[in-house]
């Protein structure tokens, strides 16, 4: 008796009669069991129950009687077929691993390549400067020698004619008093008339009694602000988004209007599908037409894991959008463009809404954060309260090149802070150009890189410099006056006027509001970096209410504060999220005469209007002409909202009802 492992393997266990027992040559198969006691050895059928997958014997053949039952060495055939099948199959996919191995092998080592390049970088770069540092040194020191040799050298002159003086006159008067001292006679007489002489040239004789140079030599080194950019110098860059998880979405993958841009919004995630919150990730986007050109556009890094890409086709067709992370294509990419003319878009969109084409909707909100769950789609109305808008991209007049502050005078004047081009365009209440001014420097009375703007009732223009670090002031005119802040202001952002004529300043990378005087001198100051009730975190622009209230955008905490003027809260508003009344990143802010707070939110590109404590009141309807990155805002004279809107390099202005 012996267990054959063949059988075991071929039949298993009879699920009615349990086999004992397995003895074989190979050829006949025998059971063995205990269907009935000291049975002897019956010869298995040659029969295979499909039911319950196992061979059968002859005793076991009434108990599967109502069961399928096939030949054996059919069964055994399937079998094998299936085994093979499944085989062939697994096998089938090592290929597709080994591909993916060799390509994940691929970019771990171009990581370690990476790796080693940055490494040799900041060797090569710390070296570099290290030999900048020695070189100042060495200058310093030069220039120290230098300077003490030619202030050493005129005081040293100095001493040498008082010591030749202190030694003739000394000498002169010992001989005189010697001679003197002597009994007067006419021999003497001749001598004592030489000294006479002598005395009278020592007492004109004209000496530097009072010192030619000064014992000034100071070192001044400024090692804070050094230090500062030492402690911060170098960042190492990356973000764990892969293109697998990564997804596109937005109107620009729709039906899109000749000559008119169109924007895509592209959300990067990690590999378990969470949205990234830090930008840096290469990203490539490329439009193909049908002749196989390809259509120009540009990737706008949000900082945040949500890139912008925006695109202009100047004609219909079908073309191609393949958006890439990493070299790979995103999810769903490439995709499929419909470009169509103006009027045929509008006809569409008015079939959509059951509607005429024309006929009249009223606006609907609009919320196009994309750091959660996508957003549903949804078509936007053909009106709004848009007035008009002016500016395109450009350096000319009534042009603009990343324009951020906004500000409106009481005598029907808007001023626009047009950051790139380094000035400051007027325009009336109706859009007409008036004049600007600013020259590109460092200078007092240059300008470098102007973010904020805001009219002072003695008419003066205030000007925040961000990368000049301070604030400029200009007459009604445009000419010089003024800066104030130099040495305090790291990088001011945002300016505003308090009910007394203070200068309120937003300094952005302190995380601090200033507020000085227009003489420069410094009233107060309150914040600091943080996420706290009285901290900020990159704070934008600054409003000043009737009740002579600090109101400030605060960036990255994505809220609204309300400060008095001696900096204690007073009221916080907003979170993070694109629903109403939250903000993703907020910056211009403005309160009408009703002490509604009117802010644009920078990250959902849209215009909220809040009652003075905080709580969401409504949109301005901006659907039509959608905004891209607006930033500052304010409200005219007649009572509309301007807006910077800065993505789509021109200002707007909207109706609003206060």
């Amino acid at each position: 008796q012996f267990i054959c492992m063949k059988q075991v393997e071929l039949y298993g266990n009879c699920r009615t009669a349990p086999l004992v027992k397995v003895k074989s040559s190979h050829n006949t198969h025998t059971c063995y069991n205990e269907h009935k006691p000291n049975q002897d050895i019956q010869k298995v059928a040659d029969l295979y129950c499909s039911a319950c997958e196992c061979a059968l014997c002859e005793d076991c053949l009434p108990a599967h009687e109502d069961h399928p039952k096939v030949v054996l060495s059919q069964a055994l055939e399937q079998h094998r077929n299936r085994l093979q099948e499944r085989l062939g199959a697994v096998q089938n996919r090592l290929p597709q691993i080994s591909d993916a191995l060799s390509f994940v092998r691929e970019i771990l080592q171009q990581l370690t390549n990476q790796r080693a390049s940055i490494e040799e970088d900041i060797q090569s770069s710390f070296e570099d400067l290290h030999k900048q540092l020695e070189v100042r040194k060495s200058v310093l020191l030069m220039e120290l020698e230098v300077t003490y040799g030619l202030k050493q050298k005129v005081l040293q002159a100095q001493i040498d004619n008082l010591t030749r003086g202190d030694g003739d006159i000394t000498a002169t008067c010992t001989q005189t008093e010697e001679a003197l001292a002597e009994e007067a006679s006419v021999a003497t007489l001749e001598a004592e008339h030489e000294l006479e002489e002598r005395l009278k040239e020592l007492a004109i004789l004209r000496m530097p009694c009072q010192p030619e140079e000064n014992d000034q030599l100071d070192l001044v080194m400024e090692t804070d602000g050094l230090r500062k950019s030492i402690h911060n110098l170098g960042t190492i860059v990356t973000t764990s988004a892969v293109a697998s998880q990564s997804e596109a979405m937005g109107s620009g993958l729709e039906q899109c209007i000749v000559g008119h841009p169109a924007s895509v919004t592209i959300v990067t995630r990690d590999k378990s599908g969470g949205a990234c919150k830090t930008g840096n990730a290469i990203l490539s986007a490329e439009v193909f037409t049908p002749d196989g050109s390809i259509v120009d556009g540009e990737i706008v890094d949000h900082k945040n894991g949500t890139y912008e890409f925006v695109y202009t086709v100047p004609k219909e067709g079908e073309f191609s959008l393949a958006l890439r992370l990493y070299d790979q294509h995103i999810k769903g990419s490439p995709f499929k463009l419909t470009i169509a003319k103006a009027s045929e878009v509008e006809v569409e969109v008015a079939k959509r809404r059951g509607k005429s084409p024309g006929q009249k909707k009223k606006g609907s909100k609009r919320a196009s954060s994309a750091l959660g769950t996508p957003r549903r789609k949804t078509q936007n109305p053909i009106e709004d309260d848009l007035i008009f808008k002016i500016g395109t991209k450009g350096r000319n007049k009534g042009e603009f090149t990343n324009l951020q502050g906004v500000a409106a005078s009481s005598n029907g004047r808007i001023l626009i802070a047009d950051s790139n081009n380094q000035c400051v365009q007027i325009f009336s209440n109706e859009g007409e150009f008036k004049t600007r001014f600013g020259v590109r420097g460092r200078s007092p009375g240059q300008l470098q890189r102007p973010t904020g703007v805001a009219v002072h009732p003695s008419g003066d223009i205030i000007i925040a410099d961000y990368d000049n670090k301070w604030v400029s002031i200009f007459s009604c005119e445009g000419k010089f006056k003024a800066k104030l802040g130099s040495g305090r202001l790291m990088g001011p952002k945002g300016v505003s006027v308090d009910q007394n004529g203070h200068v309120i300043v937003v300094d952005n990378k302190a995380c601090t509001v200033f507020i000085f005087q227009l003489t420069g001198k410094l009233i107060a100051k309150f914040g600091s970096r943080g996420n706290g009730d009285k901290q900020f975190a990159g704070p934008h622009f600054a409003a000043v209410n009737k009740n002579n209230e600090i109101i400030v955008t605060d960036f990255h905490n994505h809220s609204v504060k309300v400060f008095t003027a001696e900096g204690e809260l007073v009221l916080k508003f907003g979170s993070n999220g694109e629903g109403n009344g939250q903000f993703n990143a907020p910056t211009g802010v403005a309160v009408d005469i009703n002490g509604n707070i009117i802010v644009a939110d920078w990250g959902n590109s849209r215009i909220q209007v809040f009652d003075g404590s905080g709580s969401f009141l409504s949109y301005i309807n901006t659907s039509a002409d959608p905004l891209y990155g607006p930033q500052g805002l304010a409200l005219t004279s007649d009572g509309h909202v301007v807006v910077a809107d800065s993505g789509n390099h021109c200002f707007k202005v909207y109706r609003y009802l206060q």
